[in-house]
């Protein structure tokens, strides 16, 4: 009499004979009926992470446009140059022959003497300051060289009229003439701000030994122990970085932030690159790169430029749509093979292969260098709302005074200022608390890894910056 064999137990696969070797043998493999056999051992586990999302990091903006640089106060401050000529474009025509400023600041700058362009809804004349009433400080007598007056430009009163001064006519052995102006400037200051993260395994979690197979976003790869948490939560803080120095904003005196326990109270928040560019930088709307008019809403922004400062290298930092509509309007303005294709690296040859990407091109007197910007295409981040298509960077620098190497030096219009001195470097400082993993500072049976950052963006000369919204 035989005993009856449970299911997924050695009764039921008598027929096989185990081997010492791993090898292929007609009795030691097993069949799909044996399968139930199998439960009792442990699972196949893929040692080797699958990277599902590919580099996850968005980090790398700053680092290619710009610079980090210590600072020791709890506030940066730095001066602009104002422009070099004087020129209004929200004068009022008052009557016949006279103009009136908005502030007595302004009519200032224009003195008696001054020979003036003014334009206005009727057209474009010259004038000539013959007077500055004491009585009225903000007016300015205006003879007109090739008209009766100056209703030449404007014959309405209270009409709005642009001026700007070109040069001045005084008469044989006059003096006291000129007008002393002194130089303009603008003011700009940010303030850090403390960023701070952490990550905490507990004792018995450390014990349980287990190791992973990874490649890191840096590109490295090898295994990791219990601690490959640590290193992701130190790659998203390095990406909260450069998030923060972009998304951030200060609060203003009636926000919420500010009244009502934001964690500096009423000087919550710093400046970020968005906020900065919404406020003092240049914003083209509803943009169409890759439409009939493409190429008409780029010239604009070159229009634009001319009037800033002009400079000549510009980098475009784009999503991906606003990419492909640039290399589309580029392409339609190629001379090169069947319908202005071109055929790049492959010195245009249509046999062996086709390149409809552009990653650098020049309109006008500038240079443009294009390329894609994770930032505005992930997912999680501002792929997912989409109001955002791109930035455009001016390849400049500015000179300026540093007090901590006393000396001038050059830095990037964009950069970034992070508090440290020679007792503490608070750039990314990262340290262990607890009582696991060697660390005994404390009784709680957890180690703690903690991050800190305290840094502020500056942008200088953001007039020379342009931010490209989407359709509202």
């Amino acid at each position: 009499m035989g005993f009856a064999g449970s299911p997924g137990t050695l009764a039921n696969l008598s027929h096989l004979t185990p081997r010492p070797v791993k090898g292929l043998f007609g009795d030691n493999y097993l069949s799909v009926g044996d399968m139930d056999f199998t439960q009792q051992f442990l699972p196949e586990v893929y040692e080797k992470e699958v990277e599902r999302y590919g580099n996850r990091t968005i980090a790398g903006f700053l680092r290619m446009v710009g610079a980090e640089m210590p600072m020791a106060s709890d506030q940066v401050v730095w001066s602009e140059q104002g422009r070099l000529h004087i020129a209004f474009d929200n004068v009022q025509k008052t009557d016949g022959d006279t103009i009136t400023f908005d502030s007595e600041d302004d009519a200032k700058l224009v003195g008696v003497g001054a020979t003036i362009v003014l334009s206005g809804p009727q057209g474009t004349i010259k004038g000539y300051v013959s007077a500055k009433p004491t009585a009225a400080p903000t007016t300015a007598t205006v003879l007109a060289y090739g008209a009766g007056n100056i209703d030449g430009c404007a014959t309405a009163d209270g009409a709005t009229i642009k001026i700007f001064v070109y040069g001045s006519e005084y008469a044989k052995g006059s003096s006291n003439a000129g007008n002393s102006i002194d130089a303009s400037f603008t003011t700009f200051n940010n303030k850090p701000i403390i960023l701070r993260d952490k990550y905490s395994v507990n004792g018995s979690d450390v014990a349980q030994i287990g190791w992973v197979e990874v490649t890191s976003e840096a590109g490295t790869s090898g295994y990791l122990w219990y601690l490959k948490s640590e290193h992701e939560a130190r790659i998203r803080f390095e990406d909260q970085l450069e998030m923060t120095m972009v998304e951030a904003e200060k609060a203003t005196p009636t926000s919420s932030v500010a009244t009502a326990g934001g964690p500096s109270g009423a000087n919550s928040g710093t400046e970020g690159l968005f906020s900065a560019l919404s406020t003092r930088g240049l914003v083209y709307n509803d943009q169409d790169f890759g439409g009939a008019n493409g190429l008409d809403d780029f010239d604009t922004i070159l229009q634009e430029l001319d009037k800033q400062g002009a400079i000549e290298e510009n980098m475009l930092f784009l999503d991906r749509a606003t990419s492909l509509g640039m290399d589309n309007m580029l392409a339609a303005q190629n001379s090169y093979g069947s319908g202005g294709t071109s055929f790049g690296v492959f010195e245009n040859s249509e046999d062996m292969a086709l390149n409809l990407g552009f990653s650098g091109f020049r309109r006008g007197s500038y240079d443009f260098y294009k390329t894609d910007w994770k930032y505005l295409n992930d997912s999680t981040t501002r792929g997912s709302i989409g109001d955002i298509e791109g930035v455009l960077v001016p390849a400049g620098t500015s000179t300026v005074y540093d007090q901590s190497l006393g000396q001038n030096i050059s830095r990037p219009f964009l950069h970034v200022r992070y508090r440290a001195s020679e007792a503490d470097d608070r750039r990314l400082k990262s340290w262990v608390t607890g009582s696991v993993g060697g660390n005994y500072t404390s009784d709680a049976d957890e180690m703690n890894v903690h991050f800190l950052s305290e840094r502020a963006l500056c942008v200088q000369a953001a007039n020379n910056f342009v931010l490209l919204k989407a359709t509202s």
